[in-house]
């Protein structure tokens, strides 16, 4: 899944200061957001973190007590939200109307004419994996073909925008390879991308940034780079001895110990050289490397601080 983003594609969407309120809970408490043309972001956070409320306010399904969201610099009017593509967590389909039908209904509502929406989802439906389906109801289609088929909904009039929540849920391998291909190929067209999903994998190969929500407000947001950049890196050491040596070596600390050695934390000034010597002092080395944190694991730190 190559996270190739579309050059000088500039505008898109921004959304600055966020607050929703219900009652007296605040959903979502001054939340800055923006997704570039030609730019995939992904959204991440525990359940009730804001991302479904921001994802609604995008659509217009809910509107901001404070701040503004904008299009292209503009606000968001109903012709804007025409050109953008929206995956609810709760699928909406027709349950007794027929495959392609149902989805050339919704490319009719986005404008197109009916027999270019015909087309585009026929179109659609093969890419999707559903080709050989079009004359079954949503009923008789499997929870993951149900999904692709809600993903044919979303894209079939080639949106300037998509907002996808939970798109990868109750997908299979193949399917989760297909709809990547599909979101990277989109914006590397143009088109500005933003979902939702607790698969972090996924988010970390995919996206080109990241931003991370607790509680309704950003914990963070970047490149999963620039995001590492706020760890300090891992050292991961294996020798042929006892893990003791590690503990006695100055300025570093060791935060992790298995089976393929021990990962140590150097304190600012250590230089690797020192682990090095002590380890190589202690026994044969097998390995011997910084390793990169995890968006999972970063994501954990945050939420968990």
């Amino acid at each position: 899944m190559p996270r190739t983003r579309a050059k000088d594609a500039g505008g898109g969407l921004a959304i600055e200061g966020f607050t929703r309120r219900f009652g007296d809970i605040v959903a979502v408490d001054g939340l800055d957001l923006t997704v570039g043309r030609g730019e995939i972001v992904g959204l991440v956070g525990r359940n009730g973190a804001g991302k479904t409320t921001t994802m609604r306010a995008v659509m217009g399904i809910l509107a901001p007590d404070e701040g503004s969201i904008t299009w292209d610099g503009e606000p968001i009017a109903h012709a804007h939200r025409d050109r953008f593509g929206y995956m609810p967590e709760e699928r909406g389909l027709y349950p007794q109307m027929r495959l392609l039908d149902q989805v050339a209904y919704f490319g009719t509502l986005r404008g197109l004419s009916r027999s270019d929406a015909h087309a585009r989802a026929a179109e659609w439906l093969d890419r999707l994996g559903l080709a050989g389906r079009e004359a079954d109801k949503i009923t008789a289609l499997s929870h993951g073909n149900q999904q692709r088929a809600q993903l044919a909904v979303t894209l079939v009039h080639d949106p300037d925008l998509l907002v996808l929540d939970e798109p990868f849920s109750g997908l299979d391998p193949a399917g989760v390879d297909e709809l990547g291909r599909t979101l990277a190929s989109r914006a590397t067209s143009g088109t500005a991308v933003l979902f939702s999903s607790h698969q972090l994998d996924l988010v970390e190969r995919m996206c080109h940034r990241v931003v991370i929500v607790d509680a309704g407000r950003v914990l963070a947001a970047g490149t999963v780079d620039e995001l590492r950049d706020r760890f300090p890196r891992r050292l991961r050491v294996e020798v042929a001895a006892p893990p003791a040596w590690a503990s006695n070596v100055r300025g570093a600390t060791v935060v992790e110990q298995d089976d393929d050695g021990v990962v140590l934390v150097l304190d600012e000034g250590t230089s690797p050289q020192t682990v090095l010597d002590a380890a190589t002092a202690a026994g044969p080395l097998l390995h011997f490397g910084f390793e990169d944190e995890s968006l999972s694991d970063m994501y954990l730190e945050m939420v968990n601080r």
